[in-house]
């Protein structure tokens, strides 16, 4: 299991690397600071868990409603032409394609404390039909990659923050980070479907492929002049009125079709409930391994081993600097944010230089893969990840890629 092999290798090098800190570097601290990095992250595991009982609680409760009263399998027909190409193993119209597609809507519109639960509940209806329950399935594999691609129409909170930083155009970095965040996903979709040897092109596929880009043109050309808060306003009212419109579509319904909508929605919170306190072990595993590798300093090696390479090479290293940002992404979103806050109050830097821009842009356009994959994964008991590591760091590596790419045609 490729995950097993990566957490086994974040403690194996830490404690390498704080033997040579140690001994060489005279360092006398280094294993304490470690020590308590991982107390602080199995914490910080336990409460990301507790806090999500609530929100998980009722999600699960509103999807158990919907599902009852066919609104799960109205969205499961609509989203068929396209979904069945992408899992081809999933049956016609079943109700995990409509909970794939809300998931797909809530992190497209930034809606994370809805995308999480509707992705656990579309990650349970995908294990229904998984016929190993401890390996992944090809479908829960796709769902996996292509939400760690992170796709997202408009990053808010990376605007929100440039904002408060003191930004004098926090909205400028909206048509890259759509770029970099498209690019992203349709990487992490190819990598899946070049290794299931899904044919992606089929008309179904590629005109979501075209709608979507007219949709973000459009979005892009609507929003183009506004000032940031007024941004901030229209998308937080077009993400929270979608949304509670699809809540109150499924209690309507449920009522028409003479539901209990009330002791419907206690059996699917119940269901949220345990799913919460089944995914702490697995949070707290893959936190605390990354504390311990971030901790002993490895990836500050990585990234200054990364900007030598490229300087020995004759290349720009103008990137270097925001670096740190779309690698601890990958591991860590709260730690990534952390790291572009701290650019942005870099006096060497700030939020409207070249490295603030760029990180801005990785921030946006990269998700948390290993988040991602103990969280899903260990909400069904998914032991053996198959492919799955491995097309969800391609799928990040190459948007982190092409976040450099697009800042310097943007921007240098």
């Amino acid at each position: 299991m490729a995950l097993n092999i990566v957490w086994l290798a974040f403690f194996v090098i830490a404690f390498i690397v704080g033997l040579y800190k140690l001994i060489f570097l005279n360092d006398l601290e280094v294993f304490s600071q470690v020590t308590n990095g991982m107390f602080e992250s199995a914490k910080a595991g336990a409460e990301i868990s507790i806090g999500l009982v609530g929100i998980m609680t009722f999600w699960l409760g509103i999807m158990k409603v919907g599902e009852k009263a066919g609104a799960i399998s109205l969205f499961s027909r609509l989203v068929n032409p396209f979904f069945s190409k992408l899992f081809p193993g999933v049956p016609k119209n079943h109700p995990a394609l409509g909970s794939v597609f809300m998931n797909f809507s809530a992190n497209a519109l930034g809606l994370d404390n809805a995308a999480t639960p509707l992705g656990l509940k579309a990650m349970k209806e995908l294990q229904d039909l998984n016929p190993s329950s401890d390996t992944a399935s090809n479908a829960q594999i796709m769902f996996l990659v292509l939400n760690t691609a992170g796709l997202s129409i408009i990053p808010t909170s990376v605007i929100a923050l440039r904002l408060a930083s003191g930004s004098s155009q926090p909205a400028e970095i909206f048509v890259p980070t759509l770029l970099g965040t498209f690019i992203s996903f349709v990487s992490g979709m190819i990598a899946v479907a070049m290794y299931q040897k899904i044919n992606l092109f089929k008309p179904a596929i590629l005109v979501f492929l075209l709608g979507f880009g007219g949709l973000t043109s459009g979005l892009f050309y609507w929003m183009k002049d506004m000032p940031p808060q007024q941004m901030a306003t229209y998308t937080g009212l077009i993400g929270g009125g979608i949304i509670f419109a699809i809540i109150v579509m499924f209690l309507v319904q449920g009522f028409i079709k003479k539901i209990s909508v009330y002791e419907v929605f206690i059996e699917g919170a119940k269901e949220g409930f345990q799913v919460s306190v089944m995914i702490i072990p697995y949070l707290v595993a893959i936190l605390v391994g990354i504390s311990a590798f971030r901790t002993t300093g490895c990836m500050d090696f990585i990234n200054n081993s990364i900007g030598s390479l490229f300087a020995a090479m004759g290349f720009n290293t103008d990137f270097v600097p925001a670096l740190p940002v779309g690698l601890m992404k990958i591991v860590s979103g709260s730690g990534a944010r952390g790291l572009m806050v701290d650019i942005f109050n870099n006096p060497l830097y700030g939020p409207d230089s070249f490295v603030g821009r760029l990180a801005s842009i990785m921030q946006g356009s990269t998700e948390t893969t290993f988040y991602v994959l103990a969280v899903y994964f260990g909400s069904v008991g998914i032991k053996k990840t198959r492919h799955a590591l491995a097309c969800g760091l391609i799928a990040d590596f190459i948007g982190i890629i092409a976040a450099i790419l697009i800042a310097y045609a943007f921007y240098h």
